[in-house]
């Protein structure tokens, strides 16, 4: 059921959320709940995945907004790859940030959100494809089931750029997490998003039979008002509507 699938993920929010700051591996941003955590090792962890074949192949690197992803968002910055960000909701769009057009003195305010919209291009549905697509997590499974932290705008960012052409089945799947962030198993919905590569402080995490992913935006579980809210939503539905 549906409803026994949404308790069982908030159940394991609260539990890691609560685990993380018990441990003492929770940095700020606090208090953590309702956020994706930065965690304590987040920048080995980042480390990790600069070194990864997957990494290092990529041009174009789309990388979520949150804290624990920064040392992510600016080694690619300094690697000379194309980021894009989604703004915070999705309320602006996606923000592209072109190294080759910032100072590299300022690539560490580039890399977060306020230095985005700083430096960065807000696009709406040009957006440039893919070639890792970086998620921020509360949670994820070895199988590579993700819980993030309840909105829904991860998910929904990868149905976008999959309409828009930016992601395909095949665009690999990151996340970085604390060890203590991976749990043995994560119930998934039609919609979430599963990932293929796990990067903690100390080790990396393959998912070698990856999980069926969502084939694009299901429209019937979108409202009115969350279609209002968000332009690029907005933009694809009115598309959809032509004949």
């Amino acid at each position: 059921m549906a409803g026994d699938v949404k308790s069982e993920k908030r159940e394991i929010r609260e539990r890691i959320w609560r685990l993380l700051v018990e441990r003492g591996v929770a940095r700020p941003p606090f208090p953590v709940q309702g956020r994706i955590p930065n965690f304590a090792g987040a920048e080995q962890a980042a480390a990790l995945l600069v070194r990864s074949r997957v990494f290092q192949r990529a041009e174009v690197v789309f990388c979520n907004p949150d804290s624990p992803q920064r040392p992510v968002r600016e080694a690619a910055l300094h690697y000379g790859k194309l980021v894009v960000m989604a703004s915070p909701r999705l309320r602006g769009g996606f923000l592209v940030l072109d190294p080759s057009r910032i100072s590299r003195s300022a690539y560490g305010e580039a890399a977060t959100i306020k230095g985005a919209f700083k430096y960065g291009k807000q696009v709406f549905d040009n957006v440039p494809s893919v070639d890792l697509k970086v998620a921020g997590s509360v949670a994820v499974s070895p199988e590579g089931g993700r819980v993030g932290k309840g909105g829904g705008f991860s998910d929904l960012e990868f149905a976008i750029l999959k309409e828009l052409g930016a992601v395909s089945d095949d665009t690999p799947m990151a996340t970085t997490v604390h060890d203590l962030q991976i749990v043995e198993r994560v119930p998934l919905e039609k919609h979430d998003v599963p990932v293929n590569l796990v990067f903690t402080p100390t080790r990396v995490l393959e998912v070698r039979a990856p999980l069926k992913r969502p084939e694009g935006i299901y429209w019937d579980l979108l409202t009115p008002q969350q279609i209002e809210e968000i332009p690029v939503l907005k933009l694809l539905s009115k598309r959809r509507q032509r004949p």
